[in-house]
């Protein structure tokens, strides 16, 4: 059995500040409100003068069931205030796990359970929110199978 699946690891992460849309979104609707709140967020963002400072990303507030509470946007550079429905927000300092998914985003649960298993053998707690960093743009990387995201779960 080959081992290619998503190797864990502890990191530290600083705060970061960022805008988002948030809202509580049924699971099968999430491609649609990721696609309008990057979309208003970038808008927002070049309006304020802000740029991105990372990749998008969506932040989950406990475990996902048929709808969840999320927030989609991009961490920022320079300030941002709140406007139009896009909310200035930051991402906690903490402790986490980190694993590169690669595969399409059906996928993500494989290795939201490699990480979840990694936290119960070191004895961690997982947090009540995680992130995501998409890596890869769905529009010019078509393969599914190449797809990057980087899953940041936090532990208390």
């Amino acid at each position: 059995m080959s081992d290619s699946g998503p190797h864990p690891r502890k990191v530290h992460l600083a705060k970061q500040p960022v805008a988002v849309v948030r809202e509580r979104v049924r699971m099968d609707a999430l491609t649609e409100f990721f696609g309008r709140a990057f979309g208003t967020v970038m808008a927002e963002a070049q309006k304020q003068g802000a740029a991105p400072a990372g990749p998008p990303f969506a932040l989950y507030r406990g475990i996902p069931g048929e709808t969840v509470d999320v927030e989609a946007g991009f961490p920022m550079a320079g300030s941002f205030r709140d406007a139009d429905g896009v909310a200035a927000g930051t991402l906690p300092e903490t402790d986490a796990l980190e694993a590169l998914h690669i595969g399409p985003y059906d996928t993500l649960e494989n290795t939201y359970n490699a990480v979840l298993g990694q936290m119960q053998a070191e004895g961690l707690t997982p947090a009540d929110i995680m992130w995501e960093y998409y890596l890869s743009d769905p529009e010019t990387e078509p393969d599914p199978e190449k797809w990057q995201t980087r899953v940041i779960w936090p532990f208390v």
